[in-house]
């Protein structure tokens, strides 16, 4: 994947922190004397900047200038849930109006929908492209296409896929109606009512809903800032018949995290090891607060257990229903679960994501996204610890965007909820994220959107509210 300019300078600035050369507090250079020094622009310097700010590595002091952080991020540590492997019902007893909002009066600020605002969207991108296949398809996009969707566009992404390490044959994949038909279909390739799977917790609500409409059951493996626990998937495996297991292992919704490459070898071997069908959402993958897109696990599978789903709803609009699920050896069970789902994917989204993926247009996007998302992120970090009270706790996202926040033991969290209400901020709940109660005094924050004066007094009232 193709370098930001900016790394040319921050990676000497980290360098440097990271051998002690600049120690906390220390000045850096100048934005002029930088953009001398590197020869590029002011806005690329100010693009790095914002970069390291992220990391947590530099703070900017206003007319003063940029210096290594005192206190880098992240400040609160969200440590697992303790206890012991058990199998759950998949009931799953959160009405969808409280994850989602419907029903509500628009809100002045809305915290709780993971898809991009529209203000983020590249509308007139996605419409005038739009436009041309029509106009270049015609009546072709009338009539039925493949059932397992456009060559042109599996050719797309198997290409894209190649330049981070991932190899797939156009063969063994499907286009699906989303990132969340694709899960459907791959649970339901590799197991049946009654089945135990392992998934993530927090886990994002809408893979519960999927869990529960195929009447499968859950050992349910706790993430933290530390990231997925494989050592508690090991026992869960030696003690429990999991049949599958479900991770999000780039940007995990809700914290935001991503597993180190070392987790995903580690998980890849419990897997192997067991003979257990991995499935992992990468549908985030391409929002990468980082400098290159991190490697998927089926990169680094060589026994066709790994199965591999996403979508652009996440990158470009959630109004563009294509998702795609690399299958693998499971292709033929897969293949014919989604010929009983619907014939095809509406070909015109088809053809549209295909021309961008085409024409680098998807790219040149997704790039200013990023970087979108990235400043949103720090913005909500710095919201949250200047408005909200001592003691809360949260994760640091490395891409994606949402954080996943942790209130103080001696909140009040329906009247938090209340005064949410009254001031009009959505959040979602913690308790939308597993099938037991072990997030009552958690909430997801998705900072997809744009940051106006309204928003940020709105974040600001909501944690003032709790003093």
């Amino acid at each position: 994947m193709t370098a930001y300019r900016y790394e040319v300078f921050t990676s000497d600035i980290e360098r440097h922190i990271a051998a002690g050369t600049y120690k906390p507090g220390h000045k850096l250079p100048s934005v002029r004397v930088l953009k001398e020094k590197y020869k590029t622009s002011i806005s690329t310097i100010q693009n790095g900047y914002e970069y390291l700010m992220i990391k947590g590595l530099v703070e900017s002091v206003p007319k003063s200038g940029y210096y290594v952080s005192r206190q880098p991020f992240p400040a609160g540590h969200i440590k697992a849930v303790s206890r012991p492997p058990a199998v759950r019902d998949a009931v799953f007893r959160h009405r969808l109006q409280q994850t989602t909002g419907e029903g509500k009066p628009h809100s002045t600020a809305a915290f709780h929908a993971a898809a991009p605002g529209d203000l983020l969207m590249p509308q007139k991108l996605l419409l005038r492209t739009m436009q041309q296949v029509i106009r270049e398809s015609g009546a072709a996009l009338l009539r039925y296409y493949p059932p397992d969707g456009s060559p042109l566009l599996k050719e797309h992404i198997v290409k894209r896929a190649a330049g981070y390490n991932t190899l797939m044959q156009p063969e063994n994949m499907l286009i699906t109606d989303g990132a969340l038909q694709a899960l459907y279909i791959a649970l339901a390739a590799v197991c049946v009512p009654g089945d135990v799977i392992a998934v993530e917790s927090p886990c994002v609500f809408s893979v519960l809903e999927v869990i529960s409409m195929l009447r499968l059951r859950v050992v349910e493996i706790p993430c933290s800032s530390d990231g997925f626990d494989i050592d508690f998937l090991k026992k869960s495996c030696i003690h429990v018949p999991v049949k599958a297991i479900v991770v999000t292992p780039n940007f995990h919704n809700p914290t935001g995290l991503l597993m180190t490459t070392a987790q995903k070898k580690q998980l890849l071997t419990v897997a192997q090891y067991h003979n257990i069908p991995l499935i992992e959402n990468d549908i985030y993958g391409d929002l990468h607060f980082g400098a290159e897109r991190p490697e998927n696990i089926l990169s680094m599978d060589d026994s066709g257990l790994v199965m591999t789903c996403a979508s652009w709803s996440k990158s470009l609009a959630p109004g563009i229903r294509v998702g795609w699920l690399y299958a693998g050896k499971f292709f033929s069970r897969a293949e014919q679960l989604k010929f009983s789902l619907g014939s095809s994917v509406a070909p015109v989204y088809q053809e549209t994501v295909a021309k961008l993926l085409q024409s680098r247009q998807y790219d040149r996007h997704v790039r200013a996204f990023r970087l979108q998302l990235a400043r949103n992120a720090f913005m909500t970090i710095n919201l949250l610890t200047t408005s909200f009270p001592a003691g809360i706790r949260y994760t640091t996202p490395q891409g994606g965007y949402s954080l996943w926040v942790q209130l103080p033991a001696r909140t009040d969290i329906s009247r938090f909820y209340v005064q949410c209400d009254k001031i009009g901020v959505q959040f979602t709940p913690g308790a939308s994220f597993s099938y037991g109660n072990d997030y009552q005094r958690f909430f997801r924050i998705v900072f997809a959107d744009k940051y106006t004066a309204r928003r940020k007094q709105a974040l600001r009232l909501a944690g003032q509210n709790l003093r």
